[in-house]
């Protein structure tokens, strides 16, 4: 593999640490925010907790504007730079509505990241090596959750602004992926189509040193031609693929998975273990996610995606059946932590593994864009919604019925799994599509 290559990638998947730390940072601080401010469960959970999801929601709408018209490299600069004044201001909050505020600001960089990030990878990397370099992107979006989980154990003993050092530390590494981003080139498929063929040239020229540019140059031109349609994803032939975007994507967040990254020391703290305890088991939740996303990553191409799914499903029923029992029948000590680790598990060898690449699969070439988008927003606005109400339902119906919900959901993803959802491994983008739509007529 060409190093640059390497390099280019690396750095912009650095955008998925800073996603995944941004995202689970806030559980370090959740019941000192809510103690501090004095803040009801309602609004705790709607405004504190949840704003940064809003955001990342909004920023998933809208995010694929500027990475089209600025292009890739600019927006993930931008990105970087509202991670560094999300955090830095986050951390000098002095009311739960400024502190709201820059978590929204740090969400529109994660909605955006997840736009472009893979795209500017998938651009630059080739054929051969564009899946492991994309999943880069994936191993640093784990990675920057167990760093959160890790930096939060570490800082909560520092004194009562601990929780301001466990959401302002993230600008360190945000200034350092900005000034890193200055260095890789612009998307050659960007320069592209904006007619910018000379510099397009220059960049596919380091990616391919052995290939003839001009000949590259003429494919991508052809191909960029044949995918102007005058189209969209909601006409009746698209209405499978679309069906499908949405259910893997409303599965994925009624599994819990965002919920409990939220919320993980809390519930940990509703099953009897002491806070401190509690944080460093949230950190045990970031070593199995890692693993086993490296696992599943490893595993996508060699067992197929349904496969994933229909595991992971099966995993989920069993590992949230027995979290709603232990809260149900008040098992203690380390019951909770030991299912709550299969339950990460489960999620990470499936759905982590599988979501992205899978909407990315389903649609024709000329909407794939479109179609990421519907998929994101759609586990966006979710991922959103259930955590912001999950304080509330802890105090009203209890954490034994919100996972046997859970639990439940995960019964009729397994349903969709064994009856509706296709084999996309080893089937060419171009026959699948086809496939596709063809049910649908």
């Amino acid at each position: 593999m060409n190093n640059k290559i390497l390099i280019w990638s690396v750095t912009a998947a650095l955008a998925g640490f800073l996603f995944g730390f941004d995202t689970v940072v806030i559980s370090g601080a959740d019941k000192k925010l809510q103690a501090l401010w004095g803040s009801s469960d309602a609004f705790h959970g709607t405004v504190v907790m949840a704003m940064a999801l809003w955001g990342t929601v909004v920023g998933a709408l809208f995010g694929g504007i500027p990475t089209n018209r600025l292009g890739r490299k600019k927006t993930l600069i931008i990105i970087g730079v509202l991670y560094t004044v999300s955090a830095v201001g986050s951390a000098l909050a002095n009311d739960p509505f400024v502190f709201a505020f820059f978590r929204f600001v740090g969400g529109l960089g994660v909605g955006a990241s997840t736009i472009a990030a893979p795209a500017y990878i998938s651009e630059i990397a080739p054929a051969k090596d564009r899946g492991r370099l994309v999943a880069l992107y994936q191993f640093n979006i784990v990675f920057g959750i167990l760093i959160a989980f890790l930096s939060n154990y570490l800082l909560n003993g520092i004194g009562e602004h601990a929780w301001r050092w466990m959401v302002g530390v993230e600008a360190f590494p945000a200034v350092i992926y900005t000034v890193l981003m200055l260095s890789v080139p612009k998307s050659p498929r960007w320069l592209l189509s904006k007619s910018r063929n000379d510099e397009a040239k220059k960049v596919l020229s380091i990616i391919n040193p052995n290939e003839d540019t001009e000949k590259l140059l003429l494919g991508l031109q052809s191909s960029n031609q044949a995918e102007i349609k005058n189209e969209n994803i909601f006409l009746k032939k698209y209405r499978l693929p679309l069906t499908l975007a949405f259910l893997i994507a409303m599965f994925n967040q009624l599994s819990g998975i965002n919920a409990f990254l939220y919320y993980a020391p809390r519930i940990f703290e509703e099953a009897g273990l002491g806070e401190s305890t509690a944080l460093l088991s949230s950190i045990g939740i970031g070593v199995t996610n890692l693993v086993f996303t490296l696992l599943g990553v490893f595993l996508i191409d060699r067992l197929g995606r349904k496969t994933l799914i229909y595991f992971g499903s099966v995993g989920y029923i069993i590992s949230l059946g027995l979290v709603a029992c232990a809260f149900f029948f008040e098992w203690t000590g380390m019951a909770v932590p030991i299912f709550l680790f299969l339950f990460i598990a489960s999620h990470a060898i499936g759905q982590g593994a599988v979501i992205w690449v899978f909407i990315s699969e389903i649609f024709p070439n000329h909407l794939r864009a479109s179609g990421q988008s519907f998929g994101s927003s759609t586990h966006w606005f979710l991922a959103a919604l259930i955590p912001a109400l999950i304080p509330l339902l802890f105090s009203t119906i209890g954490a034994g019925v919100v996972f046997l919900f859970f639990a439940i959901m995960m019964v009729f993803q397994l349903l969709f799994v064994i009856f509706m959802m296709p084999e996309t491994k080893g089937v060419s983008l171009e026959e699948l599509s086809k496939k596709l739509i063809k049910d649908e007529k």
